[in-house]
């Protein structure tokens, strides 16, 4: 079965074998020119050259298997450290973009923390300012204090006067009527 379309196309790429032999092969019977590489043919067109390898067999231009597949692998190796290349690159950027992330992350996380620490600064600051003023207000509020037990003892004893008052109007009362 003969590989058509894509398939032919990815079996042309990945087998590229150079011609066997640089002359131009015809079947018996072909009305197509014959001739030498670079020579015009009889309708004018020129003969494609192919290109001439050195004969290192005694086959008398038959390629050994070594001879055919060190072309493709050359290009193959090439195109796999291009690729690789490639991918190294890609990894390599992927995770400078994710330091630089990071970087932008801590930067900002720390700007938030300088920010925290300028504020719990001034919060410092006020309530060392409270402190003291509570400090300087604390005689005035023990004086309250003690005004406020003096009140309490007043009240104390005007309740005691009231009610002994009272008593004593009532009997005042009592001797009145007699």
């Amino acid at each position: 079965m003969a590989a058509t379309g894509e398939e032919a196309a990815a079996m042309d790429s990945i087998s590229r074998v150079p011609p066997a032999h640089p002359t131009v092969l015809s079947l018996g019977g072909s009305s197509e020119p014959r001739g030498e590489p670079g020579e015009t043919a009889a309708d004018g067109q020129v003969m494609p050259a192919a290109p001439k390898k050195p004969i290192s067999s005694s086959d008398g231009g038959v390629e050994t298997a070594e001879e055919a597949v060190e072309p493709d692998i050359n290009e193959l190796c090439t195109d796999m450290f291009d690729k690789m290349a490639v991918f190294l690159q890609g990894e390599l950027t992927g995770t400078c973009e994710d330091y630089r992330l990071l970087e932008n992350m801590n930067k900002l996380t720390s700007l938030k923390y300088m920010e925290m620490k300028d504020i719990s600064i001034n919060i410092s600051r006020n309530l060392q300012d409270l402190n003291l003023k509570y400090a300087s207000l604390q005689p005035y509020l023990d004086q309250i204090n003690q005004i406020e037990e003096q009140v309490s003892s007043l009240e104390q004893a005007a309740y005691k006067l009231d009610t002994y008052s009272k008593k004593l109007e009532a009997k005042f009362k009592k001797l009145e009527k007699r």
